[in-house]
Parts: structure tokens; sequence; C-alpha cells
């Protein structure tokens, strides 16, 4: 694999996926609008940390900006594309809805469009596991329905798969999407929920535990992530399933060439479990203050990653306790405290 488009590279998971495909050799054009979604001295000193290496080409730009996409991809033939560009988070949807729509729909049909008048071998998108919603059934598995968004967010990304999907069947465009659960690391977002605990709990403040603590969630390494995201990248495009079936509850059984896969850590861990690893990695306990679900949250997720493992043998396995420690000792080398 010679080339490969990176969208979202000043991102967390962009970022990281960069770095990794740049030590091995792979040559990538990166693209982010560096909005101000969050502090910009973090996506800043995620670039920096990625700009002296030759083979990356990138380009600041929107994804947006029709004609800006278009000749971006006449300008190069890529060897696979993977998007990770959009505007994340739950709660920030309630209050800017339609910065959801234009970069994770419109953005999305963009490189959508790029992708099939060049003919590329491979694109790979970041959907979210987000879309379960108001699923209870878990694990969650790829072949359950999820049509019950219970986000704007996750209504987005819902389409993002169907819109993949659709260009998959009509234009027979290689897709795989991939679902992420809850990803935490180094160089993490800070509108996220280790990120904020983590500052609160150096600055001796207290930290808003929503659902009364009664929230579990599926942590997810962003190494974890992104060993899953290059697997499904070197495993080739997708093929067309010749056991499909018409009546299957939903799109991840499909004649086309399209597939999505769950990245999860197949290990549930309840949220004041990973306020303990905080407070064990800080060495400082955690002031909590109990607050009520929050509107679009849900109570759970939980991957089955049964399908990644066959594809790819593959299954995300880094335990709570060491992901929390890189990322506070990160936190702190970056941070100064």
């Amino acid at each position: 694999m010679n080339t490969v488009l990176v969208t979202g590279t000043a991102g967390f998971i962009g970022y990281h996926l960069t770095k990794r495909l740049l030590a091995e050799g792979v040559r990538v054009v990166g693209v982010d609008n560096v909005n101000d979604y969050y502090d910009l001295a973090l996506k800043e000193g995620r670039l920096a940390d990625l700009a002296d290496a030759p083979q990356l080409e990138f380009h600041r730009m929107d994804l947006v900006d029709r004609d800006g996409v278009a000749a971006l991809f006449a300008g190069h033939r890529f060897d696979a594309v993977v998007h990770l560009a959009a505007q994340a988070g739950v709660r920030y949807s309630l209050t800017h809805p339609h910065a959801y729509v234009d970069n994770n729909v419109t953005a999305f049909l963009n490189v959508l469009e790029g992708c099939r008048h060049q003919e590329v071998p491979h694109l790979l998108y970041a959907s979210s596991s987000s879309v379960y919603g108001a699923n209870t059934g878990m694990p969650f598995s790829e072949h359950k329905p999820v049509a019950h968004p219970v986000s704007l967010y996750a209504a987005t990304k819902r389409a993002n798969e169907l819109m993949a999907h659709s260009y998959a069947h009509i234009f027979r465009t290689p897709v795989t999407g991939m679902r992420f659960f809850t990803v935490y690391g180094p160089w993490g977002r800070p509108d996220m929920a280790m990120f904020l605990f983590t500052k609160a709990i150096l600055q001796g403040e207290p930290i808003p535990v929503f659902n009364y603590g009664e929230m579990v969630r599926d942590f997810t390494y962003v190494g974890d992530v992104v060993e899953g995201i290059t697997r499904l990248l070197r495993a080739g495009p997708s093929a067309p399933n010749p056991e499909w079936d018409s009546d299957a509850p939903d799109i991840a059984s499909s004649s086309a060439p399209f597939r999505i896969f769950n990245i999860g850590n197949n290990s549930p861990v309840r949220l004041m479990d990973m306020i303990r690893a905080l407070e064990v990695a800080l060495d400082r306990p955690a002031q909590v203050q109990m607050m009520p679900l929050q509107p679009g949250d849900v109570p759970a997720t939980y991957a089955d990653c049964s399908d990644l493992v066959g594809a790819v043998g593959y299954r995300p396995s880094t335990a709570i306790q060491a992901g929390v420690n890189a990322f506070v000792r990160w936190y702190r080398d970056f941070y100064k405290v």
C-alpha cells in the first residue's frame, strides 16, 4: 500500500493512525479543517508531532468544500481512504445541530463522491457505538437492527452507514464501516470523561458522574483501535457476501462490497471503576457529584467483536488500568502537571 488518505489527521484517532502508517513507511495525505470545537493547542500539538515526517502531505481544508474535495481526489491516486473526520460529541449536538449535518453528512457525501469518481479501491469510515442508541440487547452485534438513535450525532453516524451502503450497492465502491466504542488514551479529546475527570481531580474540583454512577462503557484504548483499523485496511476491500440474506435485519449482511465492524474492548467497565483507576494513576482521590442521565446519553455499551476476530484475527484487549496509566503519563507530560 503506497498512498492513503486520512481525514481528521489533527483529530485523536486520526493522529494516532497517521503516526502508525508513517512509521510503517506508508505515504499519507492528511486532511483536517482544525476547527475550534476543542482546544486548538491540542490539535496543533498533534500536527507538530507529525510535521517532520517527509512522507506526510497535509492539507488544512474543510471537507464540506465540494470543489476542494473533488480537486484533492483528482490530484492523487489513493490506494485507500480512511475517513475519520467528523463533528464529534453527543451533548454538543443538542446545541449545535447544523455542525453535525455539515461535517458528518455533507462532508461524507463529498468523500464518497471522490472515492466513486476516482475508483478508490477501499474506503474505511468511522461510525460509532452510538448508533446502537436505545438497543438493550448486549453485547451489541453488527447484525442487530439499529433503528433507534437517541442523539443527532448517532443519527448522522447511522446516516453515514446507509449512505456508504448505497454507494457500495449502486457503484460497487468497496467500503468498511467501523463502530468505535468509547476510545481513550494519550492525545485524547478534552470533551471526553477521562480527560475531564483527570483535569478536575488534579485541580481538586468535583467531577460530575451522570446517571448516579450507573454507567457502563466498553472503554477501548486508542492503540487497540489503530491496530483494528490497520488490520482492516490491510485485509483488503470488502467482498460481496455469497450467503447474503435479503431478510437480514440490518445492512451488516449485504450483497454489496460492504461491511461493518465493531471495534471495542469487548469488556465493559463500570464508570465508577474507571474513576478508581484514575485515582490510582493520579494518586489522588476524586470528589464525585452524582447527576441524572444526560439527554442523548445511553447507560451502557458493550461490543461484540466476533466479526472483527473472524475477519482479521484481532480483538482489542488493553486493560483499563494499563490504558489509564498511559493516558495519565501523557497528560502530566503535555500539561506539565
